[in-house]
């Protein structure tokens, strides 16, 4: 398995080493390139729903899957490009989530399974393929 924190550096310093733009630029595009992925996400969710009349069942919900983990990570290169120590940030932004969200009575996770797949509409499991 790798180390998450060093391949998202890793790649942050591969754009930053291809980029002329100044720093401010190249952050500024990086925050719009999660929109950019964000959209790959509606595509693909629509696709696998079959909601597009020209284009039938053109995903998977495992491509929807794919797309979301493009959404974190662009997300994750951004914080990194921002800052430098994006792993001490993020992880600070998710104690307050979790002291927020999930220390008060009542809250818990119960019933969430890790392995929970968003089936296809129809009851057909994330693994299916397009139609």
């Amino acid at each position: 398995m790798t180390d998450t924190w060093q391949t998202i550096a890793d790649l942050a310093g591969l754009l930053d080493g291809h980029s002329t733009l100044p720093r401010e630029q190249q952050v500024l595009f990086q925050l719009l390139k999660i929109q950019e992925e964000a959209g790959e996400v509606a595509e693909a969710a629509i696709g696998a729903a079959g909601q597009n009349p020209r284009k039938g069942h053109s995903h998977s919900w495992q491509d929807v899957e794919s797309e979301v983990c493009d959404v974190i990570v662009t997300g994750m290169v951004a914080l990194m490009r921002m800052n430098p120590d994006a792993e001490a940030v993020f992880a600070q932004h998710m104690q307050r989530i979790a002291d927020r969200d999930l220390s008060r009575p009542g809250r818990t996770a119960a019933g969430h399974s890790s392995h929970a797949q968003f089936p296809h509409p129809g009851g057909a499991p994330s693994t299916s393929e397009p139609a």
